[in-house]
């Protein structure tokens, strides 16, 4: 049997074809399989897949067989589609890969995500799961997740990003996020943004669906200690819960209270096991790789991975590498559709040293382009001569950033040439 990688190598991952009608069709046909099992969609700019992975987390310490579809993967697809935690066998998902490929179509061959998406909830229907998360891909109104009839509706923090898919503009981009929204269903935000807050607001009244803004229901404090696992002290009009998150970084602390509250929704909804216990143990025992991963090299160096994917991303972490109060190396790499003038500024200001590069995703920036949008960063490719070149410095931390791809380039890379672990394909902290 081919792997799920062979099957999908002719589906062009750069392919964006935004629409339901494909993915319906295709569902209808294997008898729709999204409609055996309680959906949870999130959508949102930055943060939707780490409150994915911390709600799965506390449904699975509540007993729940817990769906988790998230986009993009690191190294291997089998991490996007997960039963509990765990990435699901190479095989199982080629078997739901070939199984969806044999759908007939009169309206064109699935896209990569699309296909994928199709096969998460085809092998969520035949586990039997209790509910599944997905993590909407690009926008919501048309995203293929959006085939789906949620029983709750998630949008984290909206930005400016896939403009040329979603609009110019905060109102336009967080019109196109509220698609996934359903009249008379909940859905939950955390949006800062005032432009993308109204928005927001007009959709979910012009549709009837029943809107909570969390930043206004849910108190935050913490210990605020980078980058270990730290204490948040979470008051709802619920209940009150004593949390130690171990996702670094300051900006978790909102997409913690976001799945927290969408716990609390849950429970309303009939997932009754979603008690305090089941959140706190959930939330201790989530791991969500490449976000501020610090990765332990022989000799001492430490180099950590982000996916800071887009403006909000980059700022979040340089507030981070604020926290940490040491020197570092920046080697940094983008998708071709990204704003490298707004991205490289608060990393390039504050690095020792940037260095650029190009990921191996053939959608990646060239060298030129990026060159002409940085202040001091010098060009280094392929990504094994930088990192070469950032271990052999002075003893600084070591920051790879600026796309998800790249940062999983890296961690295969560092395995390979340093013995670093592979990457968990158990979220709750265990590796295969």
């Amino acid at each position: 049997m081919k792997s799920p990688a062979e099957l999908l190598a002719d589906l062009e991952p750069a392919d964006i074809r935004l629409g339901l009608e494909r993915v319906r069709g295709a569902l209808a046909f294997l008898g729709d399989p999204q409609a055996k099992v309680p959906a949870v969609l999130i959508a949102g700019t930055n943060g939707k897949g780490s409150t994915a992975a911390l709600l799965a987390s506390m449904l699975s310490a509540a007993g729940y067989r817990t769906g988790l579809y998230t986009s993009p993967h690191l190294e291997r697809v089998e991490e996007r589609v997960r039963i509990d935690g765990v990435a699901v066998g190479g095989d199982e998902l080629a078997a739901a890969l070939i199984k969806v490929r044999a759908v007939p179509s009169a309206t064109g061959a699935l896209s990569y995500f699309e296909a994928l998406t199709v096969a998460a909830l085809e092998i969520f229907a035949r586990r039997k799961v209790d509910i599944a998360l997905l993590e909407v891909g690009l926008g919501g109104r048309l995203d293929a997740t959006n085939a789906t009839q949620p029983v709750l509706s998630l949008i984290t923090e909206i930005g400016l990003d896939h403009m040329s898919w979603l609009g110019d503009s905060l109102d336009k981009i967080a019109r196109e996020k509220a698609g996934v929204m359903r009249s008379g269903r909940p859905v939950l935000t955390w949006v800062q943004e005032p432009e993308a807050r109204r928005a927001l607001a007009e959709e979910a009244a012009g549709l009837g669906a029943k809107l909570s803004e969390v930043p206004t229901i849910v108190n935050i404090s913490s210990d605020g200690r980078p980058p270990d696992a730290r204490h948040v002290a979470l008051q709802t009009p619920a209940a009150e819960y004593e949390i130690d998150l171990p996702l670094p970084g300051k900006h978790q602390e909102q997409n913690l209270a976001l799945a927290v509250a969408a716990a609390e929704a849950l429970v309303e909804l009939g997932w009754t096991r979603l008690d305090r216990s089941a959140v706190e143990k959930g939330v201790a025992a989530c791991r969500w790789p490449g976000r501020l991963e610090v990765v332990q090299l022989p000799g001492g160096v430490e180099v950590l991975l982000d996916g800071a994917h887009n403006a909000a991303g980059a700022h979040a972490l340089g507030d981070a590498l604020d926290r940490l109060s040491r020197p570092f190396v920046v080697i940094f790499g983008v998708l071709d559709d990204k704003d490298v003038r707004e991205m490289l500024p608060p990393l390039e200001e504050r690095a020792r040293r940037t260095i650029l590069t190009v990921p191996s995703d053939e959608r990646g920036m060239p060298a030129a382009r990026l060159v002409a949008e940085s202040e001091s960063g010098v060009v280094l490719t392929p990504l094994e001569r930088a990192l070469d070149d950032a271990i052999a410095g002075e003893g600084d931390l070591v920051v790879v950033c600026g796309s998800l791809s790249l940062v999983g380039e890296a961690r295969a890379l560092l395995r390979r040439r340093y013995g670093v672990p592979p990457l968990p394909l158990d979220l709750r902290g265990e590796s295969d």
